[in-house]
C-alpha cells in the first residue's frame, strides 16, 4: 500500500509537471487552486478596454468685423459708404481745420472719410494737424484721402510749401519701361502722404491714353500701351502699400479713349467688350482685393446698349468688374458732383442708383445728408435691401481694420 501511494503520488507530480510546461509553451497561466484533489484552473487576463476621448470642437473666432457691425444703426451703415469734402461739413467754403460747427454736423451725419483739395492744405504743420483731427473725430475712424498722382494732379507736390518728391507725370515714368521706377514713384508718394495723415490716395490712374483727343487723360496715363499700364500700376500701387497707402485704379471701364470730360457730362466709350478686355480692361485686372477701383461717369453704348454711366450700370460695375474680372475689394464712384451726375440725376436718385449698380463708396455727392437720407429711405421702403447695404460696409470696415485706420 506503501508503495502504491508513492507511485501515486510519484504520478500525479509528473502530472503537473507536465502541465505546467504546457501552460509555458502555450502562453496560458495557471493558478493551482487550494483542492489538491482536482486539477489547476486556468485564467486568461482579459484585454483592457479604452474609450477614446473625443476632442473637442474648437469654437470659431467671431468676425470682428460683423461683430462691429452689429451694434451698428442703420443710419450709422449708410453713412460709410460716403466721402465727402470738408466743405460738406461746415457753411464756409475754403476749410482748413476742424471747426465745432463741422464737428457737429459730422456727429449728425458721420460719414465714413474726408478727401482734401488744394485749397484744404497750406503747409505741413496745417494739414497734418487737419488730418489728425479728422482721424479723431468719430468712433469709426474715417478714410483720408487725397489725388495725388505725381504731376499735375499732386495737391500736396505742387504746393511750394512742401518739400517733396515731385514727378514730372505719370508718362514720364511709364516711358522709362523700368517697373522699378513705378515702385519708387508709389513709395516715395506714398511715405510722404503718410507722413501728413493720409491713408487713402486716388492713384494710380489705371486708364490706357489711347486717343488723342482725349482732354482730362493725357499724361496722367502711364502709357498708350495697355501691357505698359498694367505693368506700371501694378508697380507704382506696390509702392503705395508698402507705405500703408491704400490705392485706387481709375477710371474705369476706361476714359483713356474718350472725348469728353466728365467734369462737364457723360463721357463715351463706343469700344465694345472684347476690344475693352484687350486693352482698357487689361490694367484693372492688377487690382487687388486690398484695393480700390473708381468707376468714372463713362457710357459703354456698344456694350450695355444705352448712355447710362458706368457708376450706375449694374452690368458694368457687377456682372463686368466683379464677374468677370473677378475684383473683389472696394468699388468707389467718381466725384458725383461732376456735371455728368447732377446734370441728369438729383443727389438722392445718383446715391440709389450707384448702390443698387454695386458701388460701395460714393463720393463727393452734390448734396451728401439728401444722398445719405435717400438711402436709408430705400432700405426702409424695401427698394435697397439691408444686405446690399452690408455687404459694401463689411468691405469698407474690413480694408480699415486691415490697414490699421480701425482696430
Amino acid at each position: 500500500m506503501v508503495a502504491e501511494s508513492k507511485m501515486f503520488v510519484k504520478k500525479r507530480f509528473i502530472g503537473v509537471v507536465l502541465l505546467l510546461v504546457l501552460c509555458w509553451i502555450t502562453g496560458c497561466s495557471v493558478i493551482p487552486t487550494p483542492d489538491v484533489g482536482t486539477p489547476s484552473a486556468t485564467v486568461s487576463t482579459p484585454t483592457p478596454v479604452v474609450t477614446p476621448v473625443p476632442t473637442p470642437t474648437p469654437t470659431p473666432t467671431p468676425d470682428p468685423v460683423l461683430v462691429f457691425m452689429d451694434g451698428m444703426t442703420l443710419k450709422e451703415k449708410v453713412c460709410q459708404l460716403f466721402i465727402v469734402s470738408p466743405e460738406a461739413l461746415t457753411e464756409s467754403t475754403t476749410a482748413t481745420s476742424l471747426t465745432q460747427e463741422m464737428r457737429d454736423n459730422y456727429a449728425l451725419y458721420p460719414v465714413g472719410g474726408v478727401t482734401l483739395f488744394a485749397k484744404n492744405i497750406i503747409d505741413p504743420s496745417q494739414v497734418t494737424r487737419f488730418n489728425e483731427d479728422f482721424t479723431d473725430l468719430g468712433d469709426i475712424p474715417m478714410f483720408i484721402s487725397v489725388d495725388e498722382e505725381g504731376g499735375v494732379v499732386a495737391r500736396i507736390a505742387n504746393n511750394k510749401n512742401f518739400n517733396v518728391t515731385k514727378y514730372k507725370n505719370a508718362a514720364s515714368v511709364g516711358s522709362t519701361g523700368d517697373t522699378k521706377n513705378a515702385l519708387q514713384m508709389g513709395s516715395a508718394i506714398g511715405g510722404y502722404l503718410k507722413k501728413y495723415g493720409f491713408n487713402l490716395n486716388f492713384a494710380p490712374v489705371a486708364d490706357v491714353n489711347t486717343n488723342p483727343r482725349n482732354p482730362i487723360i493725357g499724361t496722367r496715363a502711364f502709357s498708350n500701351d495697355p501691357l505698359v499700364v498694367a505693368q506700371m500700376v501694378s508697380a507704382v500701387t506696390q509702392g503705395f502699400n508698402s507705405q500703408g497707402i491704400i490705392a485706387t485704379y481709375k477710371h474705369f471701364p476706361g476714359h483713356g479713349d474718350t472725348k469728353e470730360d466728365s467734369h462737364e457730362g457723360i463721357a463715351v466709350s463706343y469700344k465694345t467688350a472684347d476690344e475693352m478686355l484687350n486693352c482698357e480692361w487689361l490694367p484693372f485686372m492688377e487690382a487687388k482685393a486690398g484695393d480700390m477701383v473708381m468707376v468714372g461717369h463713362v457710357a459703354t453704348p456698344n456694350i450695355n446698349g444705352d448712355m447710362i454711366p458706368a457708376t450706375m450700370s449694374y452690368n458694368m460695375v457687377t456682372t463686368v468688374l466683379r464677374g468677370q474680372l473677378g475684383f473683389e475689394g472696394i468699388v468707389i464712384t467718381d466725384a458725383l458732383d461732376m456735371g455728368a451726375i447732377t446734370n441728369n440725376y438729383t443727389s438722392a436718385e445718383a446715391a440709389v442708383n450707384v448702390i443698387k449698380a454695386g458701388c460701395d463708396i460714393l463720393l463727393l455727392p452734390a448734396n451728401h445728408v439728401g444722398a445719405i437720407e435717400g438711402v436709408i429711405s430705400a432700405v426702409e421702403n424695401g427698394d435697397i435691401s439691408i444686405e446690399r447695404i452690408d455687404e459694401s460696409v463689411y468691405r469698407i470696415l474690413k480694408l480699415k481694420m486691415e490697414y490699421g485706420i480701425l482696430n
